[in-house]
C-alpha cells in the first residue's frame, strides 16, 4: 500500500475534520473546496479507508477517521507550539552559550563585561568551563563548547580569533622575599641572580602562559633551578604576596598590590611581549543568534579599552 505523507494532506484532513465542513475548511486554508476534496479522496485511496461520511450539512468522520483525526490533531498542535516557541525565542532573545574560560581570565576580564552583556539580554543561559586554554580549544574542536576567551594560540587551525585585550606577564615578589634571599645569598643579587637562585613559581606545564614564559626563557638565556608550579594565578599571586618565591602573573592583576607596595616588580633587561587575549570559536560553525550577540558586544567593548 503507497502511503502519501505529504503534510499538506494531513493539514488539509485535519481542517475538514474539525470544522465537519469542506466550505468551512476551504476558507481556513485559502484553498478550492475541489482541492480539498481531491485532497481527501487521495488520502482515502491511499490509506485504503473511508475516512468521511457525505451528508447534506457536511461531513463526519468514520470511526477510521476519528483515529487519524486525534494523531494529527496532536501533531499540528504540537507543530503550533513549536512554532509559538520559536516566535517567542525571536522576540525575547532566548539562547545558550556555552564558554570556556580559565580561571583567572573568567574572574579578571570575562566576569567584569558579562555583567553588562546579561542584563541587555536577560534570556540569554550561559555555561562557563574553567579548564586551560589547551582544554578549551579541544571542547571548541568537539563541539562541546562555543566559544572560549583564550589566549591567542601559535596554531589556530580551522579557528576564529577575536582580538579583546593584550596583557603584560611580570615578574613579581614580596619585598621581604627578596631580602631575605640576598641574606641567604650572602649579598645583594641582581635580578638575574634572583631567577638562577630564588624560587620561581609559574603555572603548570599545561597552560599556555607557562610556554610562552618557557621561551622567553630560551630565547633570552636565562637559567632556572627552582620550580614551584601552581595550579591558578590567583594562588601564585596569594604565594608571592606571602614570601614563597618570585612569580609570573599578569600586570593588570597585581596592579593595586604594587601600587600599595605589598608587591614588587622583578625586572629584567629584557622585557616580555605583549600577549593578545581574545574569543576563539570554529570558523565553520553555524553560530547562533545569542553568540553572534556575545561577539559583537565583546568586540565593541574592545574597541572601547
Amino acid at each position: 500500500m503507497e502511503i502519501d505523507f505529504s503534510l499538506s494532506a494531513y493539514r488539509i484532513f485535519n481542517a475538514v475534520a474539525k470544522t465537519e465542513n469542506i466550505s468551512m475548511a476551504a476558507k481556513e486554508l485559502f484553498i478550492s473546496q475541489p482541492a480539498i476534496s481531491k485532497a481527501i479522496a487521495k488520502l482515502e485511496q491511499n490509506m485504503s479507508v473511508s475516512l468521511f461520511t457525505r451528508n447534506s450539512r457536511g461531513v463526519r468522520l468514520t470511526e477510521e477517521g476519528k483515529q487519524l483525526y486525534n494523531y494529527t490533531k496532536v501533531a499540528f498542535n504540537t507543530l503550533k507550539e513549536g512554532e509559538d516557541a520559536m516566535k517567542r525565542i525571536h522576540r525575547l532573545g532566548i539562547g545558550h552559550i556555552r564558554i570556556g574560560v580559565s580561571t583567572t581570565l573568567c574572574k579578571y576580564m570575562l566576569l567584569p563585561y558579562l555583567k553588562s552583556f546579561v542584563e541587555e539580554n536577560p534570556h540569554i543561559r550561559f555555561t562557563i568551563q574553567c579548564q586551560s586554554t589547551f582544554q578549551t580549544l579541544a571542547l571548541i574542536e568537539d563541539g562541546k563548547l562555543d566559544i572560549g576567551l583564550v589566549g591567542k594560540p601559535d596554531s589556530m587551525k580551522d579557528l576564529e580569533f577575536h582580538k579583546f585585550d593584550e596583557v603584560q606577564d611580570i615578574f613579581i615578589s614580596s619585598p621581604s622575599y627578596i631580602e631575605n634571599l640576598n641574606i641567604r645569598e650572602g649579598g645583594k643579587l641582581t635580578n638575574l641572580e634572583m631567577f638562577e637562585r630564588g624560587n620561581l613559581m609559574l603555572l603548570d606545564e599545561k597552560n599556555i602562559t607557562r610556554l610562552y614564559i618557557e621561551n622567553y626563557f630560551i630565547n633570552h638565556g636565562i637559567r632556572t633551578e627552582q620550580i614551584l608550579e601552581v595550579s591558578s594565578m590567583d594562588l601564585l599571586i596569594e604565594f608571592a604576596k606571602t614570601g614563597l618565591g618570585i612569580a609570573c602573573v599578569i600586570k593588570d592583576f597585581v596592579k593595586n598590590e604594587l601600587a600599595d607596595g605589598s608587591l614588587v616588580e622583578v625586572e629584567l633587561s629584557n622585557k616580555i611581549a605583549k600577549r593578545e587575549v581574545g574569543f576563539a570559536y570554529k570558523k565553520d560553525h553555524a553560530t547562533s543568534d545569542s553568540l553572534q550577540k556575545f561577539v559583537n558586544k565583546m568586540e565593541s567593548i574592545a574597541l572601547t579599552r
